[in-house]
């Protein structure tokens, strides 16, 4: 069993309730991803998604999802809520069954990329631009400081964004509401990141 798996049995998922600024925030992102891409929406890939949460206000939004996750039973939770509009896989980030997938206009990431180490990350950036359009465009959020005890999470800098997603511009980056969070994650910096695959 996974430790992400073995959390979702446990019960403990603090990535799940994030407070009230930081799904205010997410909302913003959204909304601008949509304002500039224009309907009707396309295809998005959510990375990491768990139990669906965020692949489920994707559908809501009008995008046709994938979500997927390497936990087994988040993913079997995920479709067990028959969200309309969202197919759930079980898979590895870092790795990507590009062959599977087809391709995508949009990226989320909610607390993936950060888990990664280097040579992780560039799997996930060669996966990802492999099965993103041109023009494609990735929203991230991560924390930027590693977990105080342990490393359950290493935290993450935008030179190791830029260093996994050589073929893409880092259009912004700026930090995310905290306010609602359990410790320890608000204070671990997280940052909102959003990236734009060159043409």
């Amino acid at each position: 069993m996974g430790l992400y798996d073995a959390m979702y049995r446990v019960g403990y998922t603090p990535w799940e309730h994030p407070g009230p600024g930081w799904r205010s925030s997410l909302a913003q992102g959204l909304d601008l991803e949509e304002a500039e891409r224009g309907r009707p929406l396309s295809r998005a890939l959510d990375l990491g998604c768990g139990r669906g949460q965020h692949t489920r206000e994707l559908v809501r939004r009008g995008w046709e999802v994938v979500g997927i996750d390497y936990a087994t039973r988040a993913i079997d939770a995920a479709r067990r809520q028959g969200i309309d509009g969202a197919t759930f896989m079980v898979g590895d980030v870092t790795d990507l069954p590009v062959d599977d997938l087809g391709s995508f206009d949009f990226f989320l990431d909610i607390g993936c990329f950060q888990h990664l180490d280097a040579d992780q990350r560039t799997g996930a950036g060669r996966g990802i631009t492999t099965v993103a359009k041109p023009a494609a465009t990735l929203l991230m959020m991560a924390f930027s400081r590693p977990t105080p005890i342990g490393s359950f999470v290493k935290g993450i800098s935008r030179d190791d964004v830029q260093a996994a997603f050589p073929g893409w511009d880092l259009l912004s980056v700026h930090d995310a509401p905290t306010d609602g969070m359990d410790w320890p994650m608000r204070g671990m910096q997280p940052l909102w990141m959003r990236l734009r695959r060159r043409t």
